[in-house]
């Protein structure tokens, strides 16, 4: 299906931040390697095959793609990008603080969760915040989202429990600072629709911060005296990623969540984090990754925006990746793996691609293309891909078991991306039934 936006109204979600940054000319050179904005110079490249085995042979069934395909595309990924995550942790435990408080003048029941990730209840945790519709009589779908902020500011309740975030100054947590709209979620219009919303916010998983190891969960898997990371280990987005699978594991114990049902959303470095939340974790039955980029849906081949070498530049974000993804920065061709198949690993369910047309750092045109070529996956599966190979203007979205949104603008969001997602998410996860 492809709509114009002005068949929807934003009226419901007037007050649903982060807004889209404010356009600026994008910069020539960032940490010192110039940047390519220009389309006539990206050049040509190849992109690896998704329905082609390592040993060179097609996949040509649903039955290769799981059982074998599949697995190879993850592991690849695992070891050249994002790096190795471990399961559930087996001392992993749900304290429900808030076991069902009426909210928003009595539309929601609103549920806090404390989940601690091994015995030590001083160590890494995370707070979780559900909100479910009051109205209904059995359990609903539900929007996840990984937040910037933590919970008492994602969300105008006051019977949140006050947060902390992280100071990478101090290298420890404070007090939230109340006011501070950036990661602001409007859940009533969510609720209104029929769906349950969670949220928690990513630095109870993991400091962003490349000194920040030590103070996350990736420190309860370090080896005694062990200060560097093996060059598969997992990344901070890897960790964030698995902290959406820690919440989906209560999620699956709440009997008012149908947790076959359960959405994923996150912007910019945590859309690159849903992006591989939803291909690591199949419980997961849709995805929607906002501006993700480079290191998500952004094709790395293709020379335009951001690129590996930025990302991976000592001075940026090395920390957020497995170590050997910095081996591509200069030989983006022999990587294993692309965005393509990143979005392959996500079929057959579900996944919506928002960027912004001024976006060019994040390259809006190659998240288009990434989808794109992983169609025939999603065929293969039995669903449809974009059914288009034209990249389309701002402001038209294509939903159909892959969607595509461009708005008018830059990085980020828009309050008229929610409509979208809401349309999508009822297409696909019909609340109600």
């Amino acid at each position: 299906m492809v709509l114009s936006t002005s068949a929807f109204s934003a009226a419901g979600f007037a007050q649903a931040p982060p807004p889209a940054r404010a356009e600026k000319p994008p910069a020539a050179v960032v940490a010192g390697i110039p940047v390519n904005y220009d389309e006539a110079k990206v050049g040509t490249y190849t992109l690896p095959d998704p329905l082609v085995l390592e040993n060179g042979k097609p996949v040509r069934d649903a039955k290769t793609w799981y059982s074998k395909r599949r697995p190879e595309i993850v592991k690849l990924f695992e070891e050249n990008q994002y790096g190795r995550s471990p399961g559930r942790p087996k001392d992993m435990s749900f304290d429900v603080f808030d076991k069902g408080t009426p909210a928003f003048d009595g539309k929601a029941i609103r549920k806090q969760v404390t989940i601690y990730f091994s015995k030590d209840k001083t160590g890494p945790k995370m707070d979780l915040l559900v909100y479910v519709p009051t109205a209904a009589h059995k359990p609903v779908p539900l929007l996840l989202n990984i937040s910037f902020t933590a919970n008492s500011n994602t969300v105008d309740d006051p019977g949140v429990k006050p947060g902390e975030v992280w100071n990478p100054k101090l290298h420890k947590r404070v007090p939230a600072v109340k006011g501070r709209g950036f990661g602001r979620m409007n859940v009533l219009p969510l609720l209104d629709a029929g769906f349950g919303v969670a949220t928690f916010y990513y630095g109870d998983v993991d400091p962003d911060d490349p000194e920040g190891l030590p103070y996350g969960v990736r420190a309860l898997y370090m080896k005694p005296g062990q200060t560097e990371r093996a060059p598969d280990a997992w990344g901070s987005i890897a960790a964030w990623a698995w902290g959406m699978s820690r919440a989906m594991d209560y999620l699956e114990t709440d009997k008012d969540v149908d947790a076959k049902r359960v959405a994923i959303t996150g912007i910019s470095r945590l859309g690159k984090t849903v992006m591989w939340a939803g291909a690591h974790d199949t419980r997961f039955a849709m995805v929607i990754a906002s501006c993700s980029g480079e290191g998500g849906a952004a094709l790395s081949r293709r020379d335009y925006g951001e690129t590996i070498a930025h990302l991976t530049a000592p001075t940026r974000y090395p920390y957020q990746f497995a170590r050997n993804y910095a081996k591509y920065a200069q030989h983006v061709d022999q990587l294993p793996v692309d965005a393509n198949m990143l979005v392959a690993l996500i079929a057959p369910r579900p996944l919506l691609l928002q960027t912004g047309n001024k976006d060019y750092w994040s390259d809006p045109k190659g998240e288009f293309l990434a989808e794109v070529a992983a169609g025939p996956v999603y065929k293969l599966l039995g669903k449809d891909g974009l059914d288009t190979d034209q990249w389309p203007p701002a402001g038209t979205p294509i939903l159909h078991d892959l969607g595509y949104f461009m708005h008018e603008g830059g990085h980020g969001m828009v309050p008229s991306d929610w409509n979208i997602y809401l349309d999508f998410m009822k297409m696909h996860l019909k609340p109600g039934q």
